[in-house]
């Protein structure tokens, strides 16, 4: 039983170090990205290439003066950062990184790159602790007892809740095409088979409609532009975290950071195969282990750079228009891609 507990509690501690870890990364790499998209150097004093950057940014913030106005509702105010930074970190639970089902260590099945293998509404489960993530938002803005918050808070429910819809709906089609609501069923499906003995069968293939309007739905979902209304700097000053400051900012900046990486994660796990990857049937144990973790990784980085890439490039949408991008737009074609599936299986075409 020891044994048991050791693994589990060893494989929680590498999954939320990694987690921290990518998200000093990713501040490391949304810098320099910015730099390079703007044509010019970045942080490069700190470490090589500035790579010791974040650690500066983090002691920079834990040393400032931690002010709290006099007029909020303190206990929500200090309440909404925890939930944030909470439901950000909740959302890795179910979400395989890589093979490891025939990998023991000292004796125990490893089960799994993953900290709850075995639950069977892991999807659900996400969808569920993903939709709480706006009560941070909400009650930062409503708390502060600033015009500028409430309205970022505002605009961000308003936000989320319009595109939770298109994205669920997106996620029903692989999950009607699967058959479960296990992530790993999802992966393990879209390993080991080729679509015309060329191309994986990843179900960007069937439902590479399901999949645009997935990757658009998380985007607005991370409040990162060309969705950031509720943080807009030239009409909110800083949206919902504009009274925040010290580490209570920073756990907002670590959730948006996570919320990224959950997203890159789950886009790569619902239609780009997860950890799965071409000729994957040779390998079995550790080499598997190991092969999936890369192919994981690699996967993972791509959409965590687009990220970086799209925030630094699109302009920001009007509040009018993002709102009709996701009810006229997303909607209706993630409605079609449901039909589509749900077709195509009857046909025999997708199995």
């Amino acid at each position: 039983m020891w044994a048991e507990i050791t693994v589990s509690a060893a494989k929680v501690a590498v999954i939320a170090g990694t987690v921290l870890t990518l998200v000093a990364v990713m501040e490391w790499v949304e810098r320099r990205g910015a730099a390079f998209i703007q044509d010019r150097l970045g942080p490069n004093r700190v470490g090589p290439f500035g790579l010791f950057q974040p650690i500066v940014d983090a002691v920079k913030l834990l040393f400032k003066e931690d002010l709290t106005p006099a007029n909020v509702s303190r206990g929500l105010y200090l309440l909404a950062p925890m939930i944030s930074v909470s439901v950000a970190l909740l959302t890795f639970i179910v979400i395989p990184f890589g093979a490891g089902k025939d990998v023991t260590v000292f004796g125990v099945p490893l089960g799994g790159v993953e900290v709850a293998p075995d639950l069977g509404v892991g999807v659900l489960f996400l969808l569920a602790i993903g939709s709480l993530g706006v009560y941070g938002i909400v009650l930062a803005g409503w708390s502060s007892n600033n015009k500028y918050s409430l309205l970022g808070g505002l605009r961000s429910s308003a936000q989320l809740i319009s595109y939770e819809l298109s994205m669920t709906l997106a996620v029903l089609g692989v999950l009607l095409a699967t058959g479960s609501l296990r992530l790993d069923d999802v992966v393990a499906r879209q390993g080991g088979q080729f679509w015309f003995g060329v191309v994986p069968q990843w179900n960007v293939v069937p439902q590479i409609v399901g999949c645009i309007v997935f990757v658009v739905a998380v985007f607005a979902e991370t409040n990162r532009l060309p969705f950031d209304l509720a943080e807009a700097e030239t009409e909110l000053v800083a949206g919902y975290h504009v009274e925040y400051s010290s580490m209570k900012f920073a756990a907002f900046l670590m959730s948006e950071y996570m919320n990224m990486v959950t997203a890159s994660a789950l886009i790569v796990t619902l239609f780009f195969g997860g950890w799965t990857f071409p000729g994957m049937s040779r390998f079995s144990g550790w080499p598997l282990l190991a092969l999936s973790l890369v192919a994981f990784g690699i996967k993972l980085a791509f959409f965590l750079w687009l990220f970086v890439w799209v925030r630094w490039s699109l302009p920001r949408f009007r509040y009018d228009q993002l709102m009709r991008l996701g009810w006229k737009g997303l909607l209706p074609l993630a409605t079609l891609n449901l039909v589509w599936v749900g077709v195509a299986m009857a046909m025999g075409w997708i199995r």
